[in-house]
């Protein structure tokens, strides 16, 4: 299940609805949200903090890495702390950010244009979010930064290679969740794009990437997809996708993409409990008075005046 703005009001009734939800879901089921800072937010103020975007972390780490990276890192785990009632958040996005490309999809949701200052941060802020007893997601694989269009709207297509997009990736492959990205990758699939193209999936994210986690589409709900969403679902599934996510909010569309997937394949749980265990011995590593969210706060403020 994934909450969105819409679904969110206040601490106690987003904490009462996700305990109803527990309720209702099967075992093992988790709840996710997407809160990246900046722009994509589902908890705002007044009841949560706001958080800087990824773009003012890598503006900080352009200058003093030190002070970008324990950024990164205190950004993930004050959201994580935020996200008490969730298992999962969608981030961090460790798509470029490539000169020219669509600034409003991606822009500064990226930390940077260098695939290295991207991988690093990336991994810290990753890591804050682990600590605080959370699973992150990266996205959007195998790298959405290209993008001349929003893929939201309409079809990305990428021409060329895409090895600096990669590397981000790659050097997170630890990491238990990924995230499809919307784009053809004219290279690599001329037919079908990244999140319904089994070449993709196979020979880029499990392959060139090397990552074994859960992997989840990225809303097919965006128009860069064709067709009824049930179709979409099955084609994300059917492409290698452990989860296809369909996050409109429509019941009837919703309904008909329950209707029409597959059970939840082996693999999935297995990759499913692997992130939860993960999750939950890095929460057990740390002293939970060292990750007291004022303090924290401060400490971040002063980093980023």
């Amino acid at each position: 299940m994934i909450l969105f703005g819409r679904n969110i009001e206040t601490p106690g009734q987003l904490a009462a609805l996700c305990a109803d939800l527990r309720t209702k879901l099967p075992q093992g089921a988790v709840v996710l949200v997407d809160q990246e800072g900046g722009r994509v937010a589902r908890l705002r103020p007044p009841h949560w903090r706001a958080h800087p975007s990824a773009g003012v972390i890598g503006t900080l780490h352009a200058t003093d890495p030190a002070a970008g990276l324990r950024a990164a890192w205190l950004t993930g785990a004050l959201i994580g702390l935020d996200c008490a009632d969730f298992d999962v958040i969608c981030a961090p996005v460790l798509d470029l950010q490539v000169p020219g490309a669509h600034a409003g999809v991606v822009g500064d949701r990226a930390f940077a244009a260098d695939p290295q200052a991207v991988a690093a941060l990336g991994a810290a802020f990753a890591d804050g979010m682990l600590a605080a007893g959370r699973q992150p997601v990266m996205k959007h694989a195998p790298g959405h930064g290209r993008a001349l269009v929003d893929s939201h709207e309409s079809l990305p297509v990428v021409d060329g290679p895409i090895d600096d997009d990669v590397v981000p990736f790659r050097a997170n492959v630890r990491l238990p969740w990924a995230m499809t990205a919307h784009i053809l990758y004219r290279a690599i699939d001329p037919d079908r794009p990244g999140t319904v193209s089994p070449t993709v999936i196979d020979s880029v994210i499990r392959g060139r990437i090397g990552f074994d986690g859960v992997l989840v589409s990225d809303d097919l709900a965006m128009s860069a997809l064709s067709g009824p969403p049930a179709a979409r679902a099955l084609a994300a599934l059917a492409a290698g996708c452990d989860l296809a996510a369909y996050c409109a909010g429509d019941a009837d569309h919703t309904n008909a993409v329950l209707q029409a997937v597959p059970p939840i394949t082996e693999a999935a749980r297995r990759r499913l409990a692997a992130g939860a265990a993960l999750a939950a011995a890095r929460a057990k590593t740390l002293d939970p008075d060292s990750l007291a969210p004022d303090s924290l706060a401060e400490e971040r403020d002063r980093l980023l005046a």
